[in-house]
């Protein structure tokens, strides 16, 4: 047996060439591999732990890439990608100009489909395995999926109509009761039911047509390929339900989940995390919704709270403990978070509907079927808007600004900093005739005094931060730490316009009257955002002035720090001074 195994593995036929025996030690190095890069790089660690031995198995036993293999959600690839070809280059994942943390189809013809959100991999898979079949091609077709994110409703979505083909289809469930955060549910406890064997109902996935086999332990290589050989030779839709835990190898991650599903930096060798410096810092802006929202509903009976399976990354997660019958985790069902929140604004509760910008898009119909057609004031409070950082272009919130300004009855607020994010939730619950939402940024924020009294926000009303000869700049949300840094020593005014509709039309009148030249600046898509809501009301006003959008260009922007993608696409501080700089 070589002392090393790996490193004689460029790509899966190399895996096809070594004896069972050689798989267990494979399996450890591997392992070892991902814990080592993620130690110093950081990046998600638990899910991929988890799947070595499938990973393994499913190279092994199908024809990658001839045999299409799609990842659900994508946290859990690492080890695929390690086994495609980039193993020299795995120490890049996540980090500016290296391979993405997600699969992704120009990277690597084994990424068969390029995915980052959930649930998506039923319906692509048996998209593929139609098109195989049309196109009279012999191949096999493999969905890897979590039990979280078969809990969706597109994944339903897909199972429901697989099982009235006859395609070449295998559903792999992974099941280790956690997505993120543990999996809430009632599926989750049918699930639990089969393991433990206590399940007296019909198998749900047998009455969707499919043929079901397992539950099998997913750690065990043996076990894993000769049931995905047999399965092989089985025709039409299948699915095998194999047990997994999540953080598999490291003992801290196998210990707390929640915290090694991406734990930052730590020790590889014992898996303890890096002590951070006890210095004192801004809030998270996610921090800030969680003990503000706790903070409100103690005064107010009627505000709930809602989240899509993100209770940690929301904090909602707080509100959960203190007040567990008023806040809910409805799983990875951004549509259902939304219209159930609809559902208790008739009834005249007060829900805090809290999902990543990048998520609500999954929701974009009941925002406005359920909520602002009906003037519901559900609201939303969109986190991780704007540049994410590494886990890229899927992930960055960026658009949110664009498609809800075309939606009638909605108010749309970026606060500045955290203190502005308290008095809009203050201000939200004091009771509100139609929905608003709310959007701010991943990270920290600027203000280490941030829990302040409550002061009430007036609607549609932006302010003045510093007043110039020059120019206006006009930013809307967080970015405004950018522009106050870059027009320090310019003679330039300043306007935090906060709501990107309604538009406080008087400021904009005083500021066209006063100055030729006016930029607007957002961490936001410049193509229907807040820059394009000034273009507009200059248009409609039949003003002249010179007005300079500046923005997230008409682009997907790739993954890399805040820092890194902001200085990459003119956001960062000294950029934005230079452009200035040249009109003031």
């Amino acid at each position: 047996m070589p002392e090393n195994i790996l490193q004689h593995i460029q790509l899966p036929k190399d895996i096809r060439l070594l004896k069972h025996r050689d798989l267990t030690q494979l399996a450890q190095e591997l392992r070892q591999i991902i814990i080592d890069v993620v130690a110093t790089k950081e990046g998600h660690l638990g899910a991929s732990l988890g799947v070595i031995e499938l990973t393994i198995a499913l190279h092994y036993v199908f024809n990658t890439p001839e045999d299409l293999l799609l990842w659900d959600v994508g946290h859990q690839a690492y080890g695929h990608k390690i086994l495609t070809g980039r193993k020299d280059i795995f120490h890049t994942n996540r980090q500016l100009k290296g391979i993405s943390g997600f699969p992704k189809r120009e990277e690597s013809e084994y990424d068969a489909f390029g995915v980052g959100h959930s649930s998506t991999s039923i319906s692509a898979t048996l998209g593929m395995a139609i098109a195989s079949k049309l196109k009279g091609e012999i191949k096999h077709h493999i969905a890897v999926i979590g039990d979280a994110s078969i809990a969706s409703g597109m994944a339903f979505e897909g199972l429901n109509h697989a099982g009235v083909t006859d395609a070449n289809l295998l559903v792999i469930l992974n099941d280790n009761a956690i997505g993120i955060d543990p999996s809430v549910g009632a599926l989750k406890q049918y699930l639990t039911n089969v393991k433990k064997g206590t399940q007296k109902q019909d198998n749900i996935f047998e009455a969707l047509n499919f043929d079901y086999s397992g539950p099998i332990d997913g750690h065990d290589i043996n076990i894993l390929i000769s049931e995905l050989e047999r399965l092989k030779t089985v025709k039409g839709p299948k699915l095998l339900h194999v047990i997994t835990t999540k953080g598999k190898g490291l003992k801290q991650a196998e210990n707390d989940q929640v915290k090694y599903h991406a734990p930052g930096k730590f020790d590889a060798k014992t898996g303890d995390l890096a002590i951070k410096p006890n210095k004192i810092e801004p809030p998270k802006y996610q921090d800030v919704f969680g003990y503000t929202i706790v903070e409100l509903a103690k005064e107010n009976k009627n505000i709930v709270g809602i989240t899509p399976a993100m209770p940690t990354g929301s904090s909602l997660k707080y509100m959960m403990d203190e007040m567990p019958n008023r806040a809910f985790d409805v799983g990875i069902a951004e549509q259902h978070a939304v219209t159930m929140a609809a559902g208790m604004a008739t009834q005249g509760l007060i829900p805090f509907c809290n999902i990543y910008s990048t998520f609500l898009q999954r929701a974009y119909d009941q925002i406005i079927h359920d909520v602002a057609i009906q003037k519901l004031p559900v609201i939303f409070c969109l986190d991780r808007a704007g540049l994410v950082g590494e886990d890229g272009a899927t992930h960055h919130g960026v658009f949110d600004l664009s498609y809800l300004r075309c939606i009638p009855n909605l108010i749309i607020f970026a606060p500045r900093n955290e203190v502005e994010l308290r008095n809009i939730m203050y201000t939200a619950q004091l009771g509100l005739k139609q929905p608003l939402a709310i959007r701010y940024p991943r990270g920290r924020g600027v203000t280490i005094d941030w829990k302040q009294p409550f002061s009430k926000i007036d609607i549609g009303k932006g302010v003045t931060l510093k007043k110039g000869q020059n120019l206006a700049v006009l930013s809307i949300g967080t970015i405004a730490k950018n522009v106050a840094a870059a027009i320090k020593n310019l003679d330039v005014s300043h306007y935090d316009m906060r709501f990107a509709k309604p538009l406080d039309e008087g400021l904009l009148h005083n500021i066209f009257k006063t100055y030729y030249t006016v930029f607007t600046v957002e961490d936001h898509t410049i193509k229907g955002g807040f820059g394009s809501a000034v273009l507009e009301f200059a248009s409609e006003n039949g003003y002249k002035n010179r007005i300079k959008t500046l923005g997230i260009p008409d682009d997907f922007v790739e993954h890399g720090s805040v820092d890194e993608l902001q200085a990459l696409i003119g956001l960062d501080a000294e950029s934005l001074y230079s452009f200035i700089k040249q009109f003031s």
